[in-house]
């Protein structure tokens, strides 16, 4: 198993008064950070070159791509440098960060699950976003085969980076606000299990929302479309991913084997197991053994018939 290395991924398009209190707050994490400016104007680019240090490395779209894109960006940057997971933080500051410990404290026991944040809305969320996110939440169950999840369109996630980057070069995802819902559904139908952590959230008064209620309606609208018919297109196989992909919740991916050295003997290692793995493991051998004894018990009952029809 490979040792948790998390990194923080903050995808940032014209977000000028909350960058910086959202970079000092992962920064109290005290792991990378990967600012990824996604063609912002020049306050925003002059907001986060302030921020760029030792521990924040910014990286740049020429052009706006997209928050999908800049997310994309920022976890592909955080797998080729080594690290195992990719916190992402939306650059708003709407959800309450003191849950970024907690989130990392659950990838870290369950390291291949992606953890997904649960909005508690106050007064301040509009209907209409609420009704939205109800309606997605509905078409990810159907696609995803799956209602693990608690809220679909969340920006407060993280990622297990193995399977997540290989369906990111596997597969055509949107860009756009449809990558969020559509990233989860993927990850689904890999096998990839799903916890949910509470996060308060908040829509301040002044507050800066790039998502565009038609545009982004409409992207999403054909975002579930395409993935309902691949799934009843792809059924068997997805099933199948389903139940033999990226399924264990407390194991990565199996290290590459090393060869023991000269005249030294290999030594087995028990595996790693959680303790609702160790349950299973234990329920399942109970119901081995009473299988077991049940065989016994008929086999000796055919001899005995055998043995008494030869007396005869």
């Amino acid at each position: 198993m490979r040792a948790f290395k998390p990194a923080v991924v903050i995808p940032v398009y014209n977000h000028p008064g909350t960058i910086a209190r959202v970079v000092r707050e992962a920064q109290k994490l005290r792991v990378p950070i990967y600012l990824v400016d996604d063609g912002s104007n020049e306050e925003t680019r002059l907001a986060v070159d302030a921020l760029a240090g030792p521990s924040v490395t910014v990286l740049r779209h020429r052009k706006n791509r997209g928050k999908g894109a800049a997310v994309s960006t920022g976890m592909r940057a955080a797998k080729k440098a080594g690290f195992t997971h990719a916190l992402q933080v939306d650059a708003d500051a709407q959800h309450d960060l003191a849950q970024l410990p907690a989130m990392l404290k659950l990838a870290e026991k369950f390291p291949c699950a992606l953890i997904c944040g649960a909005p508690e809305f106050d007064g301040s969320a509009p209907a209409a976003r609420r009704w939205g996110r109800r309606l997605t939440n509905f078409w990810v169950a159907v696609n995803g085969l799956s209602c693990a999840f608690e809220d679909a369109m969340c920006g407060l996630r993280v990622y297990p980076l193995e399977p997540t980057v290989a369906v990111l070069e596997n597969a055509s995802i949107g860009e756009r606000m449809e990558f969020d819902p559509e990233i989860l559904v993927r990850l689904l139908w890999a096998g990839v299990r799903v916890k949910n952590v509470p996060v308060r959230v908040t829509y301040p008064e002044k507050g800066v929302s790039h998502f565009r209620a038609g545009r982004d309606n409409v992207r999403i609208s054909f975002m579930h479309a395409k993935l309902f018919l691949l799934m009843i297109s792809r059924l068997p196989i997805i099933l199948w991913s389903k139940l033999f992909g990226w399924a264990p919740e407390c194991e990565c991916a199996k290290p590459k084997k090393l060869r023991p050295a000269p005249c030294a003997k290999p030594r087995a290692h028990a595996p790693v197991r959680s303790d609702e793995e160790a349950e299973r493991a234990h329920r399942a051998q109970e119901a081995a053994d009473r299988a077991q004894l049940e065989a016994e018990r008929r086999l000796k009952d055919i001899s005995g018939d055998s043995t008494r029809l030869g007396a005869r």
